[in-house]
Formats: structure tokens, C-alpha cells, sequence
């Protein structure tokens, strides 16, 4: 018996054995970044056990220059430049993607987001691959009523939906795909990289965010929370590391409010453990989460939180225990959570101590890479077989085969 989710009892179904040889998985994504989604699978391709998982990647576009030097040395890479699924460029790139799974002998293509996903999968199944898995770890706040059409066409040609969170779950049940085509594995974080020591304060409070500027992080929230403490504690520091398409209106709305040196947009963070080790409160306002990359961060961190109530967030940090909880948009919620936080400093330590803990014994980067290692050995071992396989992460559900079928991506979570 396995138990890599502390919630759910995993357990190896009798029919699992060992594989013979590793599953071949091609991860198929837009670009590389530094955001959560993406930052999870150069996690993974580093991590995974090659007796078990043989990884290649894939890269749709690839071409800018971030993407490159993220670029992963421990894999296969190809980079296949397509900038639009209308171009040309597109047809050949398909024949290209398609001798590459064949090259490599794939037996489970892993999509991340919708331009990858619509490339990708019939391409994978022109080229004989045996399962298709798609990634959603957002709960489609952004998906037009186009994408949500294009999604039930597709959902015919995958045979697993893998999500993070509960949340993301009752998601993609509630857009119509069938619960058992659903498969939740949790993400996790390598708490080794973040020291878990506690700031020493030294007369200037800080308060930060690590997020991706856009609208539903919320941020607009958390600086108008800011001015309101600033009235109470002009002390105090606020920092936002991140960079996104909303930093003009955020810097405008600091600009406005008179906050301009009490407020900062540091932009793009490399070294985030260093700047969570500066906080003294770490704080994701969100108006939605899937499982949040950035809250695995602040708990590694030993950070004292203060978190909306979305999304998995009430999953990772338990009210009181591991953080503060409050709803989102409430500005004088959240502005009452940060200074209980700053004023009690015994909580904070306590709350970041418990936050810790949590992470190192439930969220582990190693018990991650596990859950993947364990769903995609099932994979192999289904192939070629008329009967369904089984999820290990999910405790014996049973996911049957589909019968066959005749610039920061806002799918990204921080």
C-alpha cells in the first residue's frame, strides 16, 4: 500500500505489476516559462525514475528566448515553432511531431493547454499512440463558449482528464466530462530549495505576493488592502513578484493611491526562496485557484499565510492551523487577516512552523513525482488491452477506454 495523499487511500490494484520497461510519455506544451504550470513539468522531467518513466518533450512554439533556455538537457526536446494552428507551418510541424512519438516509441502523450491539445491529439493518434491525457489544473474561468464546443469534440479523443485539486474535479464534471475520465494528482514542491527559518524583524514589516499579474490573482484586492494597513502601520512594505498583462493598471492604481513607496511590483522574481525568506507575511489573494504552486512555495517557505477561499487553497492550508483563511474580494477580510499576522508574531511563527510541516510530510516534490510514476505504469500496462485501467491516485476508480473516435498563457497557474 501506497500513500502519497494523506486524504485518500491508495492502494495497487491486484492486476498491477511491475513494468517491463519504462512508459514512454511525451509531455506536449505551448512554451516554457516560469510560471506554475510549467515550472511543475521541468519539475517532473528532472525527477522522474528513467526505470519507470522515459520523458521527451515537446515544445508547440518554443521559439522565444526564455523558453530556450529553460529548455530541459535531461530529456529529448523538439521544438516545433508553430505560432498558429492556421499556418502552414502547422501541417509540417505535424509530420514532424508525428515521427518524433514514433521515433520514440510513445505510449502516453500528456497535453498541456488548449493550442497543444488541439495540435496534439489527433496527431498522437495518427501516429498510433496508445492513451492520450490532457492537463486542466484551472477551473476554465477563461474557456469562451468556442473553446467549451471544441472541448466536447476532444474529450472523445482523450481517455483521461488529469487535474490537481478536488476543485478542478468538480470543474470539468460540471462542464460534462464523465467522472471517471477524471484523474486528480496532486501537485507538490521541492521543500529542500526554501529555507524555513523565521525573518528577524527589523523595525520594516514586509508583506508579499508571488503571482502572475492578472485580473484573477486578485492583486488589485491586496493593494487596496495595503492602503487600508498603511493608514494603521505607514511601516509597512508590500511587494508583488511577478509580471503579467496587468502590471500597467496595478502600478496605476498604486500610482493613484498614493502608495508608490510603500507598494512595489518587483516583476519577475528568479530566485524566489530568497524573497520569501525577506516576507513576513506571504499572501495570494485569488479570485480562483486550482491547486496554488505559489501557496506549496509559502508553505515550504515556513511562511506565515494569509489565502482566499478558493479553489484547493482550504486543502493546503487549514484555517487556523497552517494559515489564515478569508473570502475572496473583501478587501477589510483581508486586510485584517495580514495584521493579526503582523501583530502576533507567535502566531505567525506557529501558523509558518505548521505550514512547513505540512509540506514536508503531504507535498513533497518525491511524492509527487510517485503519483505520476505509478498513473503512467498503469498506462503501459493497459495498452493493447480491451479492458479499462486503473488510477492508482484515486484509490481503485476505474477509468474505461474511450471507444475510438471516427505570451503568460492564462491557462497557467502561478
Amino acid at each position: 500500500m501506497i500513500n502519497t495523499i494523506p486524504h485518500v487511500r491508495v492502494t495497487r490494484p491486484r492486476e498491477f505489476t511491475i513494468a517491463a520497461r519504462p512508459a514512454r510519455v511525451c509531455f506536449l506544451i505551448d512554451n516554457l516559462s516560469r510560471a506554475g504550470t510549467e515550472t511543475q513539468l521541468l519539475a517532473l522531467l528532472q525527477a522522474f525514475d528513467r526505470t519507470r518513466v522515459a520523458p521527451t518533450l515537446a515544445l508547440l512554439d518554443g521559439d522565444d528566448a526564455t523558453s530556450r533556455a529553460l529548455e530541459p538537457t535531461c530529456c529529448p526536446v523538439l521544438r516545433l515553432g508553430v505560432k498558429s494552428l492556421a499556418s502552414r507551418r502547422a501541417w509540417s510541424a505535424a509530420r514532424t511531431f508525428s515521427a518524433f512519438l514514433r521515433r520514440h516509441g510513445t505510449d502516453v502523450l500528456q497535453a498541456y493547454f488548449l493550442d497543444s491539445l488541439y495540435f496534439g491529439v489527433p496527431v498522437a493518434r495518427w501516429a498510433g499512440v496508445s492513451k492520450i491525457v490532457r492537463v486542466r489544473n484551472n477551473l476554465g474561468y477563461w474557456l469562451t463558449r468556442k473553446h467549451r464546443l471544441l472541448n466536447r469534440v476532444y474529450r472523445t479523443l482523450v481517455d483521461v482528464t488529469l487535474t490537481n485539486s478536488d476543485a478542478g474535479r468538480a470543474s470539468l464534471e460540471a462542464e460534462g466530462v464523465p467522472a471517471d475520465r477524471v484523474a486528480v494528482l496532486e501537485n507538490g514542491v521541492d521543500v529542500e530549495r526554501f529555507a524555513a527559518s523565521p525573518r528577524a524583524v527589523t523595525g520594516e514589516m514586509r508583506v508579499g505576493v508571488v503571482a502572475n499579474l492578472r485580473p484573477i490573482k486578485g492583486l488589485d484586492v491586496f493593494v487596496r488592502a495595503a492602503s487600508q494597513l498603511l493608514a494603521r502601520h505607514p511601516a509597512l512594505r508590500f511587494e508583488i513578484a511577478g509580471d503579467g498583462p496587468q502590471r500597467g493598471e496595478l502600478q496605476s492604481q498604486i500610482d493613484s493611491l498614493n502608495l508608490t513607496d510603500r507598494v512595489r511590483l518587483l516583476g519577475a522574481v528568479a530566485d524566489v526562496p530568497a524573497f520569501l525568506a525577506s516576507l513576513d507575511v506571504a499572501v495570494l489573494p485569488s479570485r480562483s485557484e486550482g491547486m496554488s504552486n505559489a501557496i506549496l512555495e509559502y508553505m515550504a517557505a515556513g511562511r506565515a499565510i494569509v489565502a482566499t477561499k478558493v479553489g484547493a487553497n482550504g486543502r493546503l492550508v487549514r484555517d487556523g492551523v497552517d494559515g489564515l483563511l478569508v473570502a475572496p474580494e473583501d478587501v477589510t477580510e483581508l486586510a485584517n487577516a495580514i495584521e493579526r499576522l503582523i501583530t502576533d508574531r507567535d502566531m505567525a511563527r506557529a501558523l509558518g512552523t505548521s505550514a512547513r510541516r505540512r509540506a514536508c510530510e503531504s507535498f513533497s516534490r518525491d511524492a509527487m513525482r510517485l503519483r505520476f510514476e505509478d498513473f503512467y505504469a498503469m498506462q503501459v500496462q493497459g495498452h493493447g488491452s480491451d479492458c479499462g485501467f486503473v488510477v492508482p491516485a484515486l484509490a481503485g476508480l476505474r477509468v474505461e477506454r474511450p471507444a475510438k473516435a471516427g505570451t503568460t498563457n492564462p491557462q497557467s497557474e502561478p
